[in-house]
């Protein structure tokens, strides 16, 4: 399977949960709006997540896909199965031991994550009850990732990412079905999203098993305490758990600057945190679309370049995976700041979803636009750092841009509240993409190709060009008063952005842009 036939299933496919995704957030925005309860079920689903970033597709995921990949490069099948089988039994007895304390711990944890909410006592037992419920969500997750760092080692991208797809629908079942149910019982019915958030985890654990099975590689977990010593013994295991340290550390500052953030916006206006969670689930489309697609795909085979010592694969894979990033995420940037209130009106002002909400969130969408090519980029680039087992260069970077990430919100938060941490979180990301590019330039690993000048030079025009009609687009229909009018709203959405894929791709064919190099490549 070529990069971009890889990267374009990967891409299909996370379409496909990013709009069911949408489709949640849609439900969950007309059924509750932006009120207090959001605010709990996003603190306490973020309290998990916030944890996975560890134990699933940060610091684990960068630690074991290169081991998985160098062993599977040099060593065959029966020394890779023994290291899947002593990691997945370490990362097991692992998270069965942070469940626990985590379920114990919810009151601390999401006071340690938005203390501003206790404010309201009723506020904070229900995020501390939801806390409770979902924590074991990272189980599942975590599993899962072991399972997508195998499948995707072995080039079997589609099942990991058509999993997410499922948490999705189980969410929109439950904010369907079960939340109508729970109020007409006199239950708060928040609490049936958690119950989605629960079942949603164990089905996208359940569908990777028969996959492994296919392989051969469905890891044998060892719960007896003689297993468990051997897999601690491993070595191949304990290689990924020193390789694994410093990653921790790197993943560790990006979760102190998202609880910052998050407890910052916790003593904002209510409604703030899920503005702010609102405006991720839209960033997501290209920054999962195209970054994590990217990351998943270059991630195993740089690992397998290094291996095998060919360096000028290695750098044509990163020039490859940096030129389709430029030639996306800066027209996708420029939408998300000129066209950030017809989106947001289009996707969830229904319900109880007010005027305001849109405003709000349009705001917080255009400061993560700012960023979003280095959001981007920095997915390309770390696994060009993370391939070679150097996880401390990503780690003392993201330590100082996490420090100017907090300087620029003691000067944007007090003026522009909420949307002023998206916008440090962008700015923030612009400075260490450019960092960990440099870095790879320096150290002669990454070697840009020629044509570079030209083609950035036309990528820009044809943005123009696009922001151009973005901008009249964004100003001559009436987007918020449509409200009474979805379907209206939504073919003129539709009309907006077909015009302005055939806009950028004409103006760039014009320009003398090939665009099938990135599919030869």
């Amino acid at each position: 399977m070529s990069l971009f036939k890889a990267a374009s299933t990967i891409s299909v496919l996370t379409l496909a949960s990013r709009v069911t995704g949408l489709l949640r957030e849609f439900l969950i925005a007309a059924a509750f709006g932006a009120s207090a309860m959001t605010d709990a079920f996003n603190v306490a689903f973020r309290i998990p997540n916030l944890f996975r970033r560890l134990f699933a597709e940060g610091a684990f995921s960068q630690a074991f896909v290169p081991a998985l990949a160098h062993s599977k490069e040099r060593d065959g099948f029966e020394p890779t199965k023994r290291l899947i089988d002593s990691v997945a039994t370490i990362l097991a007895w692992a998270l069965l031991l942070t469940c626990a304390i985590g379920v114990i711990a919810a009151p601390v944890l999401v006071w340690a994550l938005a203390s501003g909410f206790q404010r309201d006592p009723r506020h904070f037992e229900i995020a501390v009850l939801l806390t409770r419920f979902m924590f074991p969500y990272i189980g599942f997750m975590s599993l899962v990732a072991l399972a997508a760092g195998i499948l995707n080692t072995w080039k079997k991208f589609a099942v990991p990412a058509a999993t997410p797809v499922l948490l999705n629908v189980c969410v929109i079942l439950a904010a369907w079905l079960l939340a109508p149910r729970l109020q007409a019982a006199g239950v708060e019915p928040i609490y049936a999203l958690a119950v989605g958030v629960m079942v949603g985890g164990a089905l996208q654990l359940g569908v990777q098993i028969p996959a492994l099975r296919k392989l051969g590689l469905l890891p044998r977990v060892g719960l007896g305490w003689s297993r468990l010593k051997e897999a601690w013994h491993d070595e191949g295991m304990r290689s990924v758990l020193r390789t694994m340290a410093p990653a921790l550390l790197g993943v560790g500052v990006a979760q102190i600057s998202l609880l910052i953030n998050t407890q910052i916006a916790s003593w904002l206006p209510a409604g703030s945190v899920s503005w702010l969670s609102y405006a991720d689930r839209l960033m997501e489309f290209p920054t999962a679309m195209l970054g994590v697609a990217l990351g998943v795909v270059l991630m195993p085979q740089l690992a397998s370049a290094k291996a095998a010592d060919d360096p000028d694969r290695y750098s044509a894979m990163l020039d490859w995976g940096l030129r389709l990033v430029l030639l996306l995420s800066v027209p996708a940037a420029v939408a998300l700041l000129v066209f950030s209130g017809p989106l947001v009106a289009t996707l969830f002002h229904y319900g109880a979803f007010t005027d305001a909400d849109v405003r709000q969130v349009s705001l917080a969408l255009a400061g993560y636009g700012v960023g979003l090519l280095g959001l981007v980029a920095i997915k390309v680039l770390a696994p060009g750092y993370y391939a070679s087992r150097d996880m401390r260069t990503p780690v003392r970077i993201a330590i100082v841009v996490l420090v100017l990430t907090q300087l620029m919100n003691i000067a944007f938060v007090p003026w522009l509240q909420h949307a002023g941490l998206a916008l440090s979180i962008g700015v923030g990301a612009l400075i260490n993409a450019t960092w960990l590019l440099v870095g790879l330039m320096r150290r002669g690993s990454y070697r840009p190709s020629p044509g570079w000048g030209l083609f950035a030079v036309q990528v820009l025009a044809a943005t123009a060009l696009l922001g151009v009609f973005l901008t009249w687009g964004a100003h001559s229909f009436p987007w918020v008063q449509w409200r009474a009018q979805g379907w209206l709203r939504a073919g003129a959405m539709a009309g907006m952005l077909a015009a302005s894929a055939a806009i950028y791709f004409t103006a760039l064919a014009l320009a003398g842009v090939k665009l099938r190099q990135f599919v030869t490549r």
